[in-house]
């Protein structure tokens, strides 16, 4: 797989920096708590090798070791206090970002515009709720916190040890200096080897979510093994980005341990030397060795937290790309009273206005796309059955998306009850629709949640009422948990997802029923049932489908014809038989296709 490597970028440049902030800025008062603890903790950490020489020189003075003692004992009871109230909140707060990114993430999918959710793989937009908040939570709850808390460790260290000899602490300094001189120059590979790992496994995330869901296609066309290249290809290429940070953590971390072994080493020998001349005393140097020992916690504490960091950064940067996603602005969200007002105002419009208008309507899927309708004028009464018609392409599956507001004309305009679409919420336009698609997925839940989804507030009967329509109520109480048996894809056949979705757009008594061909996937049987459903609801109300059956285009009040996005021809199916010579076509194929089908029942 061809694969481009970013330009260095240094390791902690503010952009980044102040995207993995804005994660975790409205815990900062929690978090000042947290770096308070910690700082404690370090003081008492500290402190110990100066009680520890205390201790020595009590002895060497033949005096009570009671006060170093008990010192002692009130570090350990207090150190271990403080560190567990520091990681108790550290922790609440980790997790609280992790739910807040999530959550986030989750209502912006769902809010964002049809074509800007379906231009990105499913499973990348999975990934980004699911592992990157992970890296995010150590990244938000632990680095910053870590960073401060090792460097003032770090610094206190060394002052102490200057307190104890100024020799020792020169020879400390400059290993140090030049330990950190190397981990700067390893840090930046880090980040972006786990940058491209984090991008590889998003890739992974979608090629195997989309490869799930057509199975059953690629095992017969026999293309398992080739569908499997292709996702481990990223999952490899994920590893192998993996590999390298570990390989730059490894040596960065060794790099750091030989930094503070050398400074040991140095400090014996240079000790030793001054302990033998009498200018420095024995506790004295065994306090400064156990202050050097100590150097490995902050600097082990910056090299985790920097790591960390790295990795939080190119989560948040990743998850703040969701952001771009184009959203239907907040009025997705149900407003009851704003959809009360509309429903007076709907209320009083003329029984001759039609419920539904398009008037020049043209569309297309992008800036720079081509139009997939153009200049569309289109009324549907209030009562009856209009029927779409058309070959492959001539615009049909657009026409409803820009019915259900899932895309925006671009010229045109469209009505509601003689309103303008403008005029009302996105909600408000769905509250007044239901939609049936051709190829239905099933929600996940139990049948009832999905029957429920459109309105939660229906009643055990109307839930069997709707289900006796469309054929269903005996399987359902042939089923042990009744409405209440989960669903899954994999369990419901093409047929019966049709009709779970029917009985749920019946339920929503919509003003305007759309279907996508709700009886593409039906028996004859069952069809006819269904066709009375529509029939029956055509009477009361507006129902507008995208035709596939001869029964279908048959039965319509009004069939319109649809080629290279743009209406042709309108009319009766008698009146079209005799007028247009695409529609003798088509019909001459819906006869065709619905006669193998009956002669293959």
């Amino acid at each position: 797989m061809a694969d481009s490597t970013p330009a260095p970028r240094a390791a902690f440049d503010a952009p980044r920096l102040r995207v993995l902030w804005s994660f975790a800025r409205p815990h900062r008062r929690t978090l000042a708590m947290g770096l308070v603890l910690a700082l404690a903790g370090s003081a008492l950490g500290l402190a110990t090798p100066m009680i520890t020489k205390w201790v020595l020189d009590a002895l060497n003075d033949a005096t009570s070791l009671t006060g170093p003692v008990t010192a002692l004992f009130v570090l350990l009871v207090v150190g271990a206090a403080v560190s567990y109230r520091q990681w108790c909140m550290l922790g609440t707060v980790g997790e609280r970002v992790v739910l807040e990114a999530r959550e986030s993430m989750v209502r912006r999918f769902l809010h964002a515009t049809v074509p800007a959710l379906t231009r990105r793989p499913t499973g990348e937009l999975v990934t980004r709720v699911t592992s990157d908040t992970v890296l995010l939570r150590e990244a938000t709850a632990q680095s910053f916190v870590g960073l401060v808390n090792g460097s003032v460790m770090l610094v206190g260290s060394l002052v102490l040890m200057g307190v104890l000899d100024l020799v020792l602490l020169g020879t400390t300094m400059a290993a140090v200096a030049v330990t950190a001189a190397l981990f700067a120059l390893l840090m930046p590979g880090i980040g972006q080897a786990q940058q491209r790992s984090q991008e590889h496994i998003g890739r992974l995330g979608g090629l195997l979510e989309g490869t799930l869901r057509a199975i059953r296609t690629v095992k017969v066309s026999r293309a398992e093994e080739r569908a499997a290249e292709r996702i481990v290809a990223d999952a490899r290429a994920a590893a192998d980005y993996g590999i390298r940070a570990v390989r730059q953590e490894a040596l960065a971390w060794t790099v750091a341990g030989s930094g503070i072994q050398l400074a040991i080493i140095a400090i014996l020998g240079v000790g030793a030397w001054r302990v033998g001349e009498g200018s420095l005393e024995v506790s004295s140097l065994i306090a400064f060795l156990l202050y050097a020992f100590t150097l490995m916690e902050p600097v082990s504490t910056l090299s985790q937290n920097v790591t960390s960091l790295q990795a939080g950064m190119a989560a948040a940067e990743r998850i703040r790309q969701t952001a771009d996603l184009t959203a239907e602005g907040d009025d997705t969200v149900p407003r009851q009273a704003d959809e009360r007002t509309a429903r007076t105002a709907d209320s009083g419009a003329p029984a001759e206005v039609p419920v539904l208008e398009l008037r020049g309507v043209s569309a297309a899927y992008g800036p720079e796309a081509a139009h997939a309708v153009t200049d569309v004028r289109l009324a549907v009464p209030r009562r009856g059955h209009t029927a779409i018609v058309g070959p492959s392409g001539a615009g049909k599956t657009t026409l409803f998306s820009l019915v259900l507001r899932f895309l925006e004309p671009v010229d045109g305009e469209l009505l509601l009850n003689g309103r303008p679409y403008r005029d009302y919420s996105h909600s408000e336009v769905r509250a007044r629709l239901a939609y049936v698609e051709q190829d239905t997925p099933v929600v996940p839940g139990t049948l009832r949640d999905n029957l429920l989804l459109a309105r939660p507030d229906a009643t055990d009967e109307e839930l069997r009422r709707v289900l006796r329509d469309v054929r269903l109520a005996e399987k359902v109480d042939a089923l042990e948990a009744g409405l209440d048996s989960p669903l899954s894809s994999a369990h419901v056949s093409g047929g019966e997802r049709q009709r779970i979705a029917l009985a749920r757009a019946l339920l929503r008594t919509p003003e305007v029923l759309l279907l996508d061909e709700a009886t593409a996937q039906l028996d004859g049987l069952t069809e006819a049932a269904v066709q009375d459903c529509i029939r029956s609801r055509a009477a009361t109300g507006a129902v507008v489908t995208v035709a596939h059956r001869l029964s279908t285009v048959v039965d319509a009040d009004l069939i319109v014809v649809m080629e290279a996005g743009r209406i042709r021809a309108r009319g009766t199916h008698e009146e079209l038989l005799e007028t247009d010579p695409l529609y003798r076509e088509l019909v001459a194929a819906l006869r065709l296709a619905t006669t193998a089908g009956a002669e293959m029942a």
